[in-house]
């Protein structure tokens, strides 16, 4: 084994050991080190790392790369002074995507669209309806509503216990009383379905099993066409994902309506949501032009108190 892969295993059981789960930069660092192996190379350089960095040919990804081997050059550097550490400004920046905020007319559309999914009396089209329903009023991750399991979904107490997510974080979430109902009505029609044994998770597939990840987004491909979110065969458009972002961004609109300290409630929005820091929270601002506008009214509001 090498000094590096020796080095790497090490590394990477310190980021885990923080509560970072780490599967994808510990997946891209091994490549890196690979690569390094391949080279006979055992100390980081710039020009290595930035060569690692560009052998794919899709920009955005350079810069993901480009953040797992600095992370990992500059904790090496503690022990071998001979590293570089890249420039952060080595590659243009990733773009984050913009969000499409849904109208209550275009959800209330896809959950019309899932309940006619064929056959009739299948339980795929409650599941979808359901499915992404809950990631529309609760603000999920597609990832934590398809892990949810049965045991995560009180329906008496109306929580969610989120588990071990992104960044190894778990957390509670509240149910308004309408969703608890829906959710009810859901889990009475899948245990009627299915035969033992029955699955651990609550949004099940037709025969029981765990919803994969592939075919929830080929179904939402598909209900998005249906009701004209999406041209065939365009492969930009709404996601999953923005049903999170619209509830979030629905958030700060209210909250900006009733005249509440926005800033203060931040931070709820934050833990609710299950980000890592709030400044994840405060891009929200910039999703939508209500939201633009009724943040430059309170700047004004402000420097003229001042003034």
């Amino acid at each position: 084994m090498s000094r590096l892969r020796t080095a790497l295993g090490r590394y990477v059981g310190m980021r885990q050991g923080l509560g970072y789960k780490y599967h994808g930069p510990a997946r891209r660092l091994s490549d890196f080190v690979t690569f390094m192996e391949a080279r006979g190379a055992e100390t980081v350089t710039t020009a290595l790392a930035m060569k690692w960095v560009t052998l794919i040919g899709r920009q955005p990804s350079w810069s993901i790369r480009l953040t797992d081997v600095r992370c990992f050059a500059q904790h090496l550097a503690h022990f071998d002074p001979m590293t570089e550490v890249p420039p952060q400004d080595a590659v243009p920046p990733a773009r984050r995507a913009k969000p499409y905020i849904y109208t209550d007319a275009e959800i209330t559309a896809l959950l019309a669209a899932a309940l006619s999914l064929p056959p009739a009396n299948a339980l795929r089209r409650w599941t979808y309806h359901c499915l992404f329903g809950l990631i529309a009023v609760a603000g999920l991750r597609h990832s934590e509503a398809l892990d949810l399991r049965r045991d995560d979904v009180d329906l008496e107490q109306g929580i969610l216990t989120i588990r071990e997510t992104k960044f190894g974080k778990s957390r509670l979430v509240p149910l308004h009383a309408t969703t608890v109902a829906v959710l009810s009505d859901y889990a009475a029609r899948r245990d009627a379905h299915l035969v033992a044994p029955r699955s651990p998770y609550f949004f099940v597939a037709e025969r029981g099993g765990r919803l994969l990840h592939q075919y929830v987004h080929r179904v939402f491909w598909q209900l998005s066409r249906q009701i004209g979110l999406r041209q065939r065969g365009q492969r930009n458009g709404p996601r999953i994902h923005d049903l999170r972002h619209r509830f979030a961004v629905q958030a700060l609109t209210n909250w900006y309506r009733a005249g509440e300290d926005v800033e203060r409630e931040l931070p709820v929005l934050s833990t609710f949501l299950g980000h890592a820091n709030v400044r994840d929270t405060y891009w929200y601002l910039s999703a939508a032009p209500e939201l633009m506008t009724h943040a430059a009214r309170l700047l004004d509001e402000r420097w003229e108190v001042r003034s």
